[in-house]
């Protein structure tokens, strides 16, 4: 088993838009609109979602409720609530008798995300070479741009957070909100298995690569070559990880 990874960014608490929505001003001389901060509800799955994918909280460990709204300083109800949503995503279980525990590193796990990955995310950069506008595009390339400085400073935390939102800028231009939902939630059960890999230096320069291969396809409005590339790219990413498991 990897040892277990505290980084820097562990224990970093993430506001990536769950449980935030921005208030909507309508009508002649409505005020801008507002930014509720996130309930914490959504503070606590954030928190501890960011601690099992960084293997702050290692694959089998056991999760105590109480202590992790003590770390959190956040209440028990929000607490039980996050761990009750992440079970259903698959992330932890809750085992009666047992309690809660991190869902173990599952080499048939990574293998069946990455078969429903294939399907369905090449198709998925193929719409968005057909639709991204410019500004969508210029987003990717600014992501890819930025994670030049998190490879130099080993950031494998904060590279991880860039691959996770350059694949949404992708299922964003697509333009398909049921496909992007569906690939959300690979990504992010995805996310354990990447930061495992990417404790190797060169594979960061070779996902850069192939991300970069993937935007110029979407920039070039070439739907059969962003496809190519993405598949290439899953394949790849399934390689790596079998070896790092």
């Amino acid at each position: 088993m990897t040892p277990r990874g505290r980084s820097a960014g562990a224990a970093a608490l993430t506001d990536t838009g769950a449980g935030s929505r921005a208030g909507l001003a309508t009508g002649p001389g409505a005020s801008a609109p507002r930014h509720t901060a996130p309930s914490l509800r959504a503070q606590a799955y954030e928190a501890i979602k960011r601690r099992i994918t960084t293997l702050d909280y290692a694959p089998g460990e056991h999760l105590n409720e109480a202590a992790i709204s003590e770390q959190l300083a956040i209440g028990r109800t929000p607490v039980h609530q996050a761990l009750d949503r992440l079970m259903l995503e698959g992330m932890i279980d809750i085992i009666p008798r047992k309690g809660v525990i991190v869902r173990p590193i599952s080499l048939d796990e990574h293998l069946q995300l990455t078969q429903v990955r294939l399907i369905n995310e090449p198709y998925c950069a193929s719409l968005a070479a057909e639709r991204a506008d410019a500004d969508e595009i210029n987003a990717m390339r600014a992501l890819l741009d930025r994670a030049h400085g998190r490879m130099e400073a080993r950031d494998v935390a904060g590279l991880m957070d860039l691959d996770r939102d350059f694949h949404a800028s992708i299922s964003s231009a697509a333009r398909n909100r049921v496909l992007a939902d569906l690939l959300l939630g690979l990504h992010e059960r995805s996310l354990r298995f990447w930061f495992i890999s990417l404790s190797d230096a060169h594979h960061h320069k070779r996902v850069q690569r192939e991300h970069e291969a993937v935007f110029r396809a979407i920039r070039d409005r070439d739907p059969d070559r962003a496809a190519a590339a993405a598949r290439a790219h899953i394949v790849s990413s399934r390689d790596n990880i079998m070896k790092s498991i």
